[in-house]
């Protein structure tokens, strides 16, 4: 019988056979999946899941057609096969910690005795925030905004005025990175209104490519009331969504 050729070099051909992301993004301490589909019938005998480290490959997981699913039981509560049978793989990784960042690889065993694999990498991120605040201003023609977010990488913070009767007369940034490695970064911007209408700003953060996370606040029309003695008064109240 010839042997498998697990360590086998595989034509470029057949790699192409495998569907895989070649990138997963994942936030600390959150979950991470990873799925390997094979893109031609074949007959699967076993699945492995490997993970890259300086000490060469760690498989921590298997699913053989006659043995079923196992789990390596250092990875045991934390990793586990989610449905999709030998010809599509995938399985989850919760709580993901620093120690999983890195390159995993998938290998189809099949007949005749041929390994087929893709790799994907896990590249995990931190995102906290974004916290808005409004702050008090000396004229009523004015609102001083501050969004902030921390990261790791470097997360960016950007506003967005829904009224067209307000304007940005200045903004500025302040980048702080943190002991534990992530980065906080606070931009503040100063509003002028044109006229008395209401507006709402919406600050949104990002890290990387994954959605980014909103928040909004509405300031309010200024209100211009008469007391007993024919003065003009201001009223300017402010909520937060």
């Amino acid at each position: 019988m010839e042997p498998r050729q697990d360590e086998a070099s595989v034509p470029a051909g057949l790699t192409a056979l495998i569907q895989t992301q070649r990138i997963v993004m994942a936030a600390l301490g959150e979950e991470a999946q990873f799925s390997c589909r094979l893109m031609q019938t074949r007959d699967v005998h076993h699945v492995t899941w490997q993970k890259f480290s300086s000490d060469g490959e760690k498989t921590f997981a298997t699913d053989d057609k006659f043995f079923g699913q196992r789990v390596d039981p250092y990875f045991s509560g934390r990793v586990e096969f989610k449905d999709g049978g030998l010809q599509n793989t995938s399985i989850v990784i919760r709580e993901v910690t620093e120690q999983d960042e890195g390159c995993y690889r998938c290998l189809f065993n099949t007949y005749p005795y041929v390994v087929l694999n893709g790799t994907t990498c896990l590249k995990l991120y931190e995102l906290y925030g974004p916290v808005l605040r409004v702050r008090d201003s000396n004229s009523s023609e004015e609102a001083v905004v501050s969004c902030s977010a921390t990261g790791r990488p470097a997360p960016t913070v950007t506003f967005m005025v829904t009224q067209q009767d307000f304007y940005v007369l200045h903004n500025s940034s302040v980048i702080v990175t943190n002991t534990n490695g992530t980065v906080t970064v606070t931009r503040t911007a100063v509003l002028s209104r044109l006229h008395d209408n209401s507006a709402q700003v919406e600050c949104a953060v990002q890290v990387l490519s994954v959605p980014p996370k909103k928040v909004s606040v509405t300031i309010p029309e200024v209100e211009q009331t008469s007391s007993a003695d024919g003065e003009k008064h201001v009223h300017s109240h402010r909520f937060l969504h």
